[in-house]
């Protein structure tokens, strides 16, 4: 018997991940990543995207051809190091390079030279909310100064995130060079985070048949999910703010795979001070550590760290702070987001009469079937409380009115990263008792 052994699902998606020992799923992610960037590259109407897509095709593309003399190898010497777990997490890591952090300092450069058409509009938003920060204590502008900026500047002008998000542009607020662009210290969280995150489960016990060998695959999926899945590597090199936050919600779960609630707690916690996106994953925390008697420590950090840093904000302009993170995503700001994906939600809202009334209702009935469900059925695993928080987060983003394609790197590694957080440990058998042995050996 095995403990929190992995269901008939996550045995078919091990089956799949474990074709020609993994290989065969690496290079599809390669070669299906390579002609996304390629695609990109060339049909791309936003110029941070096509500069990002010339770069990161040549990066797929080579771990793809790298993976092809892998499979080559096997057939010959399947025991040869070069085909092993290491060998793979080597040209994850090249790729993670070549398709995210390349592109992120060759774009820092290129914007640093005088290009204005080498970041996306939130690198400004973050690096304009740091200098804020620095200058009035707060990273957010009032109404009445928004509606003061020019038609063109005033969607600019507003920061729909949470106040630490305004810490990343901190260093362009100091010095202006190519090293303060916001997204080489997106970059740089989330690599800490995701290290962390990766010690975290690799230090935590596993035995059993599927045990360390089976925990390296499905954490180097999902580390994949999170840095080379080009959802996730365009993201990074183009706007970054959604990877730091996405990462740190892997490490709580990895903390709470681990048995650290108090850790989990302020990691999650962490990611809720830079982003909205972040509570969702927080709350079905703090029920997966009800579960274990852990709540209120997880509850000290996940609602405890968001509350302190809202506080200054609150304290030195507090209207400027409901025009920004409550007036603004909720469409009552002076401009409307530009976030139009075309996900059932958005296509409700704008194909049927009062639809975004009745999108908005849909939304509200999913996030309740997601109470009911934490109520009668609260997880009482790691593995069950990212499966939830992946399949709500993408519940929530298919039907919220407005959204955008690249929110969709959260459920995809929440659910990725699934895998990784079984903590199978064999059950300690029965020993019978010396009478039942004494019977055996009069029966006998």
């Amino acid at each position: 018997m095995i403990a929190d052994a992995p269901t008939a699902r996550h045995r078919r998606w091990r089956t799949l991940d474990n074709a020609a020992g993994g290989l065969a799923l690496d290079l599809g992610l390669y070669g299906a990543s390579a002609l996304f960037a390629a695609i990109t590259a060339v049909t791309s109407t936003l110029l941070p995207h096509r500069a990002w897509g010339a770069v990161a095709a040549v990066g797929y593309l080579v771990a793809a051809l790298a993976v092809v003399v892998q499979l080559l190898l096997r057939r010959r010497t399947p025991t040869s190091r070069l085909v092993g777990l290491p060998a793979r997490w080597a040209i994850t890591a090249f790729t993670w390079v070549s398709t995210a952090l390349l592109p992120v300092v060759w774009q820092s450069i290129q914007r640093s030279g005088g290009r204005t058409d080498r970041a996306q509009e939130e690198v400004l938003v973050v690096e304009q909310a740091g200098i804020r920060l620095l200058e009035h204590g707060t990273p957010y502008l009032g109404r009445d100064a928004i509606a003061a900026l020019p038609a063109g500047e005033q969607l600019l002008g507003y920061t729909p995130y949470q106040p630490g998000m305004a810490i990343f542009g901190l260093p362009r607020a100091l010095v202006d060079a190519p090293w303060t662009d916001a997204r080489v210290w997106f970059a740089v969280g989330t690599a800490l985070a995701l290290a962390l995150a990766v010690n975290a489960l690799r230090t935590a016990p596993a035995t059993g048949p599927v045990g360390d060998n089976w925990r390296g695959a499905a954490l180097l999926r999902g580390v994949q999910a999170a840095t080379v899945l080009p959802v996730c590597a365009l993201t990074l090199a183009t706007g970054g703010d959604d990877l730091p936050v996405l990462a740190l919600c892997l490490l709580a779960l990895a903390l709470a795979a681990a048995d650290r609630p108090g850790q989990a707690g302020l990691a999650v916690g962490l990611a809720g001070a830079l982003k909205l996106l972040a509570w969702p994953v927080a709350l079905v925390l703090i029920v997966w550590g009800l579960t274990r008697r852990t709540g209120l420590r997880v509850a000290a950090g996940a609602i405890g760290l968001p509350v302190a840093a809202l506080l200054p904000a609150l304290l030195v302009d507090r209207d400027a702070l409901i025009e920004n993170v409550l007036r603004f995503p909720l469409g009552h700001g002076l401009v409307t987001s530009p976030a139009q994906s075309p996900f059932p939600g958005y296509l409700i809202a704008t194909a049927l009469p009062a639809g975004r009334l009745v999108a908005t209702a849909l939304l509200i009935a999913a996030g309740v079937a997601i109470a009911v469900r934490l109520v009668r059925r609260p997880p009482r695993t790691a593995v069950a409380t990212a499966l939830i928080c992946g399949y709500g987060l993408l519940a929530a983003i298919a039907l919220m009115p407005s959204t955008r394609f690249g929110y969709l790197l959260y459920p995809l590694a929440l659910l990725t990263w699934a895998p990784a957080l079984h903590r199978p440990t064999p059950t300690v058998p029965i020993t019978p008792a010396p009478e039942q042995l004494s019977g055996r050996a009069t029966s006998v």
